[in-house]
């Protein structure tokens, strides 16, 4: 019989805590719990009771609340059972059941598109942790027992779970502080989304000796220790999660041995002097390497993070890291907001916990005003960015912004007044462009002008901050009403034009205003207004009017089929030939580009010749439905033999890195393929768009051309346009 989880294993971990628990209301919980789930079983096999019991587990081990157990034991019978939150409430008080209704609230909404859903989600997720933070603690523990057990789970939801925690759950439990669920969900979601990657690393960790040499390393430092006056340091070493080796090798592309942090020693001490006593004690032992120290003690990181880093060089030629703080800091970087409950017991009050959610409400308060679930999305998870930056304002304020921000970020940080009047920046005392990557420990002086200059509409495409961008957008929302709507029209109809969406003149209006009440907007005006001023991205938009315009075009009578239509048939030249007549001018249309081995038909133009497009070109089957122009559509192929080049536009979209557009000049080079343009530019999420007008011969020449692109380094995506 397999070996699962019992009550009396949570039992026996509680009463090894020594904390006063009540017990009464854990075995309430627990008796309503496996009631309600009797005769429920999880994919693997075990009954569906022991889930809830690792869950509560999880949060003893975190020292959390007996509230917190109570509804973490419970915390599906709501959604998954019979059972009522009312009951919950009248049973354990208003407070569990407040936790049960948090956590069940999670996933249960349902909105138009995945994205708007997992914005909401997010929202909603954000909201209930500004409330009460336990709710997101139980919701963290959830989802680290599920990625534990998600081998049971098919493939492609092991992946999107995996990505899912990727990108929400582990940057939150990096937020709160509490590292080792933060790192265990990294890993887990990893092992799933590159298994090939996880078990590279995993070897090479395994192969490397590691744990021997720090746990040597640590001996020899609290002898040291002790001689130099500090004989009670607790020594603890550890080497880098799996994910953590990962992010440096393959995202910032370094080898292992470039990896300085993948040993750490940790020095734990009564006081913040003894912690700056060991840094020196440690930089007197082993060789520094420069620019590789880091004071979080007297700048701590905005979980509340604190300690000292610096890197050495053993004697055996292994880099590795120290970090030096207190017991009451190791506490904090360990458990994060869980050691409020956990070094608390008893005492009334917040303490500092309303100051470590305080970027949560912050957060919230920016997004109040937002018209466009994307973009929530985006700032969301740009504002639980793992990596932060500390910078100075000349009166020695610390600033804290996430890994990227640029000098704009930093002036709307200081006070919306001081972005919206920026005209430029010093860092150090040296004049700096207004999209410099603003680095940790510089001082940086924002340069103003008049009280009424205002921001850039540019700035919206290099701030990097939810809180900047929210700040221009409100600027040119009061202030530039007539300009927004203007030019949020005419951006509309020219990407409109671009994507070949015509609406007549007599149902524009119309149409506009459907598309703009689906976006929970009044008027189109309203609209265009909010495309102008950054509210609302004009590349969503374009798709949902896509969608409309299809729709629309489906209700109209459908046009004659090309077959139905009398060809008359002439003769052309340019490896074409145009039924019925010799030598007559030929021309390509640019709408549909067509290659040798397309499907084709001409039309004959007033004076131009004959233009030749593809079967399917939305334009031809358009202009095939007017009777004014079926008779000057005529039938043409491709000449058996054809030799010379045509024109082909390719689309391309790669990871923004060094040398790729080089990369991308040689991969053509190799094929001799002729290149009549090949532009290259940065876009959002550290990528690059490229397009590159080609000479080809046939269909089966850009489909061999598509397939070398697609082998170059780094990229995600070509198109033929």
């Amino acid at each position: 019989m397999a070996n699962y989880m019992t009550y009396e294993d949570l039992k026996k971990a509680v009463a090894d805590t020594g904390r006063p628990y009540d017990i009464q209301m854990l075995d309430k919980a627990y008796a309503l719990a496996d009631k309600a789930h009797a005769g429920q079983n999880r994919r693997s096999g075990e009954p569906y009771i022991c889930h809830p019991l690792n869950v509560a587990l999880l949060l003893v081990e975190l020292g959390m609340d007996t509230e917190s157990l109570a509804a973490a034991l419970m915390h599906d019978v709501v959604e998954d059972t019979h059972v009522r939150l009312d009951e919950i409430s009248a049973s354990f008080g208003p407070d569990v059941a407040r936790l049960v209704d948090g956590v069940t609230k999670l996933t249960k909404i349902q909105f138009s598109s995945v994205e708007e859903q997992q914005a909401e989600n997010l929202r909603k997720m954000l909201l209930a942790m500004s409330q009460d933070v336990r709710v997101m603690i139980i919701k963290l523990c959830d989802r680290l027992h599920n990625m534990r057990t998600g081998d049971a789970w098919p493939e492609q939801k092991r992946r999107d779970k995996a990505l899912e925690t990727m990108e929400v759950y582990a940057p939150i439990a990096h937020r709160l502080g509490i590292s080792n669920i933060k790192e265990e969900l990294e890993d887990r979601s990893l092992r799933y989304l590159d298994p090939v990657g996880y078990q590279e690393i995993q070897d090479l960790l395994a192969g490397s000796g590691g744990e021997a040499f720090v746990t040597g390393v640590a001996s020899v430092i609290e002898e040291r220790l002790a001689e130099n006056g500090m004989p009670n340091a607790v020594m603890k070493s550890r080497v880098k999660s799996v994910y953590g080796v990962y992010r440096k090798m393959f995202i910032q592309d370094r080898d292992f041995e470039e990896i300085y942090d993948v040993y750490a020693v940790r020095i734990i001490l009564d006081t913040v002097a003894e912690c700056y006593n060991a840094l020196g004690v440690i930089h007197d032992m082993y060789h520094p390497i420069p620019n590789r120290f880091k004071d979080y003690i007297s700048t701590p990181k905005p979980n509340m993070y604190q300690s000292l880093h610096t890197t050495v060089i053993g004697h055996e030629g292994i880099p590795f890291e120290v970090q030096i703080r207190t017991k009451e800091m190791d506490q904090m970087a360990e458990y994060g907001v869980a050691a409020h409950w956990k070094y608390k017991a008893g005492v009334q009050g917040s303490d500092k916990l309303d100051e470590r959610l305080a970027w949560v409400r912050q957060l919230l308060e920016s997004q109040r005003e937002s018209d466009d679930a994307g973009s929530l999305l985006q700032d969301i998870k740009g504002d639980l960015l793992p990596e932060e930056v500390f910078a100075f304002t000349p009166k020695g304020d610390v600033i804290n912004l996430p890994a990227g921000a640029t000098a704009i970020d930093f002036a709307y940080a200081i006070h919306s007044a001081v972005g919206n009047r920026m005209m430029g920046a010093k860092v150090n005392g040296r004049i700096v462009p207004i999209d410099h990557k603003v680095a940790t420990g510089e001082i940086i002086e924002v340069i103003t002008g008049p009280a009424d200059k205002g921001p850039s509409r540019d700035w919206l495409k290099i701030v990097t901050t939810s809180e900047a961008r929210n700040k221009i957008r409100n600027w040119f929302k009061k202030e530039r009403k007539e300009e927004n709507i203007q030019q949020g029209r005419e951006a509309l109809e020219k990407e409109m034009r671009r994507n070949l969406v015509n609406i007549p003149d007599d149902q524009w209006d119309g149409f506009m205003a459907e598309i703009a009440r689906r976006q929970r907007l009044n008027t189109a005006e309203e609209m265009y207004a909010a495309l102008g001023y950054g509210g609302l991205q004009l590349s969503r938009l374009m798709g949902k009017i896509k969608d409309e315009y299809a729709k629309m075009r489906a209700a109209q009578p459908r046009p004659a089929v090309l077959g139905d239509i009398p060809l008359r048939q002439h003769k052309g030249t340019d490896g074409v030939v145009v039924e019925g007549i010799d030598n007559c001018l030929v021309k390509f249309a640019k709408c549909c580009s067509p290659l040798p081995g397309d499907e084709i038909v001409g039309f004959i133009t007033r004076g131009f010749g004959v233009s030749i497009h593809k079967k399917d070109c939305e334009n031809a089957q358009a202009s095939m439905a007017n009777p004014e122009n079926r008779e000057r559509w005529v039938n043409a192929h491709w000449e058996e033999q054809v030799q010379e080049n045509y024109k082909a536009t390719l689309e391309m979209v790669a990871m923004d890195r060094d040398g790729l557009v080089g990369d991308v000049a040689v991969a053509l080079g190799e094929l001799r393929v002729p290149i009549y343009a090949l532009t290259a530019r940065s876009a959002d999420n550290g990528r690059a768009s490229m397009s590159a007008t080609l000479g080809i011969s046939s269909t089966e020449h850009l489909n061999s051309v598509v397939a070398k692109l697609r082998k170059v380094k780094d990229m995600i995506t070509v198109t033929r346009i």
